[in-house]
């Protein structure tokens, strides 16, 4: 599984379509492997009506770094614990500590 994890596309709740045409990602994200019928994290894309999309990277939709992000509301914690996001990795950092 961590191999196939490794070249994850993009499955999510909703699409938009940027200027140029191209269809993005919108919504809550999941991590999706092409070739199969369920996200990383144990969904079915169908039961759960997930948008497929093979064409966007995992990393691509993040939206800290994602270039295909811009409409991403939601990562689901369970599907970036599996592509490698560490848990104890805070997204603040502490500026004046107590003595």
């Amino acid at each position: 599984m961590a191999k196939q994890a490794q070249r994850a596309s993009v499955a999510a709740t909703g699409s938009w379509r940027d200027p140029d045409g191209f269809r993005s990602p919108a919504g809550e994200v999941h991590a999706w492997v092409p070739g199969t019928n369920q996200t990383v994290c144990g969904l079915s894309t169908s039961r759960s009506r997930l948008l497929r999309f093979s064409h966007v990277a995992w990393a691509d939709a993040q939206p800290a770094t994602g270039r295909d992000a811009d409409e991403v509301t939601d990562v689901c914690p369970r599907c970036a614990a599996a592509m490698g996001q560490r848990r104890d990795s805070k997204p603040w950092t502490r500026r004046d500590p107590r003595p």
